[in-house]
């Protein structure tokens, strides 16, 4: 072959110059470390050289790293970053562990390549993973971090407390336990399981996008405990690390007092973007409840969550966010959950009437109830199958007594209809109890047997549990009846069959942090709008995220609902030994609705005097009874007790 001329070799040095496309140099992505010890460990990531940013570039997290380009776990854009315009900036994530390593990826995505289809749950739309523009290496946690997701529970047996943890190799852990974080002298081994894909009953809990390694379960319970003693613990081996040390109030059965703190559709938050939605309000609900158990010092206290936990909807790794944010409450106090449709329900799920076809439907995203069943270990060994390979559906109904109080859970979303297992439970739990021991009784389940909220799909779950349950608890004196699935706060009086005066008072607790709200009964001449404040059809009704808590002794159990706005106490309510239900102080009841009354002791407050009936004759007659009955005794405080439905007024979201 003939060396080039040196004419040749000029035309091609033109033709690479100006001819020839340009390869531009790709963007860099770094990271600040490669190596996270413990979950909510932050990492930042570092770009620069983005050639023309767009508002749609984003940056895609993905655990393990081999996942498709498709299945990332979460997404952020990079214009959250304030630099982002310039080609360069940052991004900082707290990243928990999935008992696998971690790869990010930044991506160009255009307005062009929009699928409409492609939406999570808020009708965002799901960015395309089309142009890779760069990739960290593969990052993670060390070995030897210990396991994490800690959280307790009761186990319906003196002198116990369970604990419960997730590991990533499932290897031989213990408990170890004392009266000091240098005298854990005591161990307990572990029961460890694991469930896997085919277990999940249907998308997407069981195919590439939503399913993630769950690790081991460890269940492990610390006997022997002295009641009413501060107990130092922490869980995991030598040979896979420890957890940290976490303490606990061990409860004491012969306490005179109860100390709940109560709510449900809590939810979680994740650092990021997913699939669906997330409820960034659960890290108040948790913020303020750490705040009063804290407030507590050595009192014992328990946390009550009733139904739709952690909204994980087959997304496997929620789950794990969920748990590593209540863990600093859960390690703390035992946590005790029941099942909701967000826990269970799925197409082929056994039990589904055929009056409640379009009421369980698809809310588990294909758990039916798996997840739930073996993260938590519940008293009592109540179950159903599932009838297809996934194992049997535990912690459905059960109770157990804590102090003055006997706490009962129960299943809306499986079979509660008279001649069920359940209902044979129900009826032969409350006919037992001891009412010496515990004076107070409380039961709790998901779906509301009493409600304002205006959602059809609900009514006949409603109707059936006022024909079934309502007679067990109003023939057995059940003192509170508390519920969740409306995303609301709301409190009615002591009612039976739609009438006040006798029966459970009835609360809707499902204001712990989703924001999906109710729909509520239209105006007569505003269809299009809702009844405001609300109907008269309840004594308290507010729409702010938060939680409850119930304070019991052997006189009184006082009920207060605690705004996470402001972590102040919204509605309180009473109920006295006797039976009679003390409203409590109200400071938003219409003026017109009000009077203010003397206790004798100096102490003022605002009580309502107003019965709720069919005409205004009948309504002034009320009033002025009230009147004279409030003058004459002189009442410590206001009983609503055989009064009717009392509007007040509240703040309200459409």
């Amino acid at each position: 072959m003939n060396p080039p001329t040196p004419l040749s070799s000029f035309f091609f040095i033109i033709f690479t110059l100006f001819i020839t496309p340009s390869i531009s140099k790709p963007p860099s992505l770094s990271l600040s470390t490669t190596s996270l010890s413990k979950s909510n460990n932050s990492v930042t990531i570092n770009w620069s050289g983005v050639d023309s940013p767009s508002q749609l570039d984003w940056l895609g997290i993905y655990s393990p790293p081999d996942s498709s380009l498709r299945n990332y776990i979460g997404y952020l854009y990079l214009n959250t970053s304030p630099a982002w315009q310039s080609g360069s900036g940052s991004i900082t994530i707290p990243l928990i562990n999935l008992r696998s390593k971690y790869k990010i990826r930044i991506f160009r995505w255009t307005e062009s390549e929009i699928i409409p289809t492609r939406q999570d749950h808020d009708h965002n739309l799901l960015p395309q993973p089309k142009h890779l523009l760069a990739e960290t290496e593969e990052f993670g946690f060390g070995s030897g971090q210990g396991p994490d997701q800690v959280h307790l529970a009761l186990t319906g047996r003196s002198g116990e407390m369970r604990v419960m943890f997730v590991s990533g190799g499932g290897k031989e852990s213990v408990v170890r336990y004392g009266f000091g974080s240098g005298r854990m002298d005591r161990e307990v081994g572990t029961r460890v399981g694991r469930y896997e894909r085919e277990d999940m009953c249907d998308a997407p809990a069981n195919n590439s996008v939503g399913w993630r390694d769950p690790g081991f379960i460890h269940d492990g319970v610390m006997v022997n405990l002295e009641p009413g003693k501060r107990y130092f613990y922490k869980v995991g081996s030598d040979a896979e690390g420890w957890s940290n040390t976490f303490s606990f109030v061990s409860p004491d059965e012969n306490s005179g007092e109860t100390i709940a703190f109560l709510y449900g559709d809590m939810g979680t938050a994740t650092p990021y973007n997913t699939y669906i939605r997330t409820q960034d309000e659960s890290i108040s609900t948790v913020k303020w409840i750490a705040r009063d158990i804290e407030a507590l010092g050595d009192k014992p206290a328990l946390i009550s969550h009733i139904g739709d936990i952690s909204y994980a909807r087959g997304y496997s790794w929620v789950w794990d966010h969920f748990f590593n944010q209540i863990e600093p409450v859960a390690s703390k106090v035992p946590y005790h959950v029941c099942i909701g449709n967000h826990e269970y329900d799925w197409p082929l799920q056994p039990w589904k009437p055929d009056w409640a076809m379009y009421l369980y439907a698809k809310d588990g995203g294909g758990e039916c109830g798996v997840p739930y069943s073996l993260k938590f270990n519940m008293p009592g060994n109540s179950s159903e199958s599932t009838g297809s390979r996934a194992p049997p559906t535990r912690n459905l109904y059960y109770s157990f007594d804590f102090g003055v109080v006997h706490f009962v859970y129960l299943s809306t979303e499986t079979n509660f209809l008279k001649g069920s297992e359940q209902y044979k439970f129900l009826k032969k739990d409350l006919e037992s109890v001891d009412r010496v021991k515990t004076p107070w009784v409380v039961v709790q389940g998901h779906r509301p047997m009493y409600t304002t909220s205006y959602e059809v799909r609900d009514r006949p779950i409603t109707k059936k549990m006022l024909e079934h349950l309502e007679p067990l608890l109003v023939d057995n004196k059940v003192n509170l009846a508390l519920w969740g699935h409306v995303h609301r706060y709301e409190r009615f009086c002591p009612i039976n069959n739609f009438t006040c005066g006798s029966g459970p008072v009835h609360v809707v607790i499902g204001m712990g942090g989703h924001d999906w709200q109710s729909i509520w009964e239209p105006r007569s001449n505003h269809p299009d709008m809702p009844i405001f404040p609300q109907p008269a059809h309840s004594i308290y009704r507010g729409g702010e995220f938060g939680y409850t808590k119930l304070i019991a002794n052997r006189e009184r159990l006082t009920f207060t609902y605690i705004g996470n706005h402001d972590g102040e106490m919204h509605d309180s309510m009473e109920i006295l030994a006797t039976g009679e239900v003390v409203n409590g102080k109200i400071t938003n009841i219409a003026s017109s609705e009000v009077k203010e009354i003397d206790d004798g002791k100096g102490k003022v407050g605002k009580t309502s005097y107003l019965w709720y009936v069919e005409g205004v004759g009948v309504l002034l007659v009320g009033l002025l009874v009230g009147y004279l009955l409030g003058f004459m005794s002189r009442a410590k405080e206001e009983v609503v007790t055989k009064k009717e439905w009392i509007p007040l007024k509240t703040t309200e979201e459409t």
